[in-house]
């Protein structure tokens, strides 16, 4: 198996941000770049006072978050996105993606490991034309990354087994549950989840309740949050995007069919938790 020391993520977003934290954590040098400088900014912002906040209660030592945040770079340029292993977490569309990985090839190593984050996006159609494909996998994790113990690990039609077991060991090494499975849109958990979604939304969208009254029934039968927290949480226009993914990918089935009702939302702003509101609104007092 190949051996993975320096970890490149390309996108500082809240899944890049857990990425890169949890790594350095577990002793990896990363490089965190996103093209955006200020999100990279607040990118390193949100991590040292999440460690700062595990210090104040005493789940870390103060050297161990100074450690931790040695170990990360942030680059503003892809040009130093070099590493063992990359992992992207950008945009969820292809042409994005695929170009990201041309770049990629370009300046790593052969056998540099090139791996999505993908929440839905087939791993194959993101590996189409991209040299040495057998490197090429997908590494889904859940957010919030640091909190969230179980990760998708994904084999596209010419993944070789060398890779998946790489990717299963380093899985473990930074104390997560890997998960194998085949290249399918949505994989396993976006696929099964995504009616947890859009059936919500068609109850909303027929006035059969308000989203409030769905939360909390959904929230009484044992589900840790109701799907407008949730959506809220993820953000609508990440939301969205899978869902719109999958409905493509499975060919236009009515069953995947995007809500016109979070369209709205996400046309207007309302993202969730990271614009203030969404279905909620967090900017209120209460």
């Amino acid at each position: 198996m190949k051996t993975i020391q320096r970890i490149g993520i390309a996108g500082a977003g809240a899944m890049g941000q857990g990425i890169a934290q949890v790594f350095a954590q577990c002793g990896y040098e990363v490089i965190l770049y996103d093209v955006n400088s200020t999100q990279l900014s607040k990118a390193k912002e949100n991590i040292q006072s999440i460690l700062q906040s595990a210090v104040s209660k005493g789940k870390m030592r103060e050297d161990e978050m100074h450690a931790a945040m040695a170990r990360i770079s942030f680059v503003p340029n892809v040009d130093g996105l070099k590493g063992d292993a990359i992992i992207e977490a950008i945009v969820e569309q292809l042409e994005p993606k695929r170009e990201l990985f041309q770049l990629l090839a370009a300046q790593n190593a052969p056998d540099t490991l090139l791996v999505s984050n993908t929440s839905s996006i087939p791993i194959t159609r993101i590996a189409k034309g991209i040299p040495h494909p057998g490197r090429i996998a997908g590494l889904h994790f859940f957010n919030p990354a640091p909190v969230m113990k179980l990760v998708e690990v994904i084999a596209a039609a010419d993944t070789t087994p060398e890779t998946i077991n790489t990717l299963v060991a380093l899985v473990r090494n930074i104390q997560k549950t890997p998960v194998v499975c085949k290249d399918s849109p949505g994989f396993i958990v976006n696929r099964v989840a995504r009616h947890y979604y859009v059936e919500s939304l068609k109850l909303l969208e027929e006035r059969v309740a308000d989203h409030e009254t769905i939360d909390a029934l959904m929230e009484s039968a044992g589900f840790k949050l109701g799907p407008f927290k949730l959506m809220d949480l993820v953000g609508n226009d990440i939301n969205f995007a899978v869902t719109s993914s999958l409905y493509e990918s499975f060919h236009y089935e009515p069953r995947f069919r995007p809500s016109r009702l979070q369209q709205q939302k996400v046309d207007a702003g309302h993202l969730g938790r990271k614009s203030g509101k969404g279905f909620y609104n967090y900017n209120s007092p209460s």
